[in-house]
């Protein structure tokens, strides 16, 4: 059988279509089961805790909004065929994690941010640029920027109690997808980032996630 060969526009739209699944509908995803499926719901969180968990759950869900922007933007401009699969590969993985976090959004009661749209567009253009630069940089930023959710994951670990292990069970999933795709993008060539630009990413996050907590 005869493989298709895409054009550039092909691509183009195609990544059009899947920026309107991230934000508007159910994106495509691997069909990995819910992480927290058969976790039964804990009686004992309070209202408040419920605004909180959900709100941070919504900081998670735009941080994955962000990192489909940036692996489409990435796999839109990357050079080498083998990367550009790899980064659709990633972006295949982190819509079950877009996935995840709206529907524990869902089961807390609470909404997904107004200003996705907003952060699709800028990591879009930063992906993009990052391909353009080079597979072997683009690859180091993919790096960068899994170990930078590792970590903020982490920290939200922290500040969720053990009771409610719905919400624990899909962070900790998360966070391990996370370590795996930094452990593949540095395999594969990645080359770490000078420390400015890692900085700015530290900066942009800050920013991101004190932004979408509220709104």
């Amino acid at each position: 059988m005869k493989t298709r060969t895409y054009t550039k526009t092909d691509r183009f739209f195609i990544h059009f279509d899947k920026a309107v699944r991230t934000l508007l509908a159910k994106p495509a995803t691997t069909e990995r089961p819910y992480p927290a499926e058969n976790i039964a719901e804990s009686e004992d969180l309070s209202d408040q805790e419920k605004k909180h968990h959900a709100r941070l759950m919504r900081i998670n869900h735009t941080g994955e909004v962000c990192a489909q922007a940036l692996y489409q933007g990435q796999a839109l401009t990357a050079k080498l065929p083998a990367v550009r699969d790899q980064m659709e590969r990633a972006a295949n993985e982190e819509n079950d994690h877009l996935d995840w976090c709206k529907k524990r959004i869902t089961e807390l009661d609470n909404r997904t941010s107004f200003l996705n749209p907003f952060w699709f567009a800028s990591s879009y253009a930063i992906g993009s640029v990052a391909g353009l630069v080079g597979d072997k940089w683009s690859l180091g930023f993919v790096a960068e920027t899994e170990r930078q959710v590792e970590k903020h994951l982490q920290s939200h670990l922290n500040q969720i109690p053990s009771k409610d292990h719905r919400t624990r069970m899909i962070i900790e999933k998360m966070k391990e997808d996370e370590i795996h795709h930094a452990e593949i993008a540095i395999s594969a060539g990645g080359k770490k980032l000078p420390l400015p630009l890692r900085l700015g990413m530290k900066l942009t996050a800050k920013i991101m996630i004190k932004t979408v907590y509220y709104l």
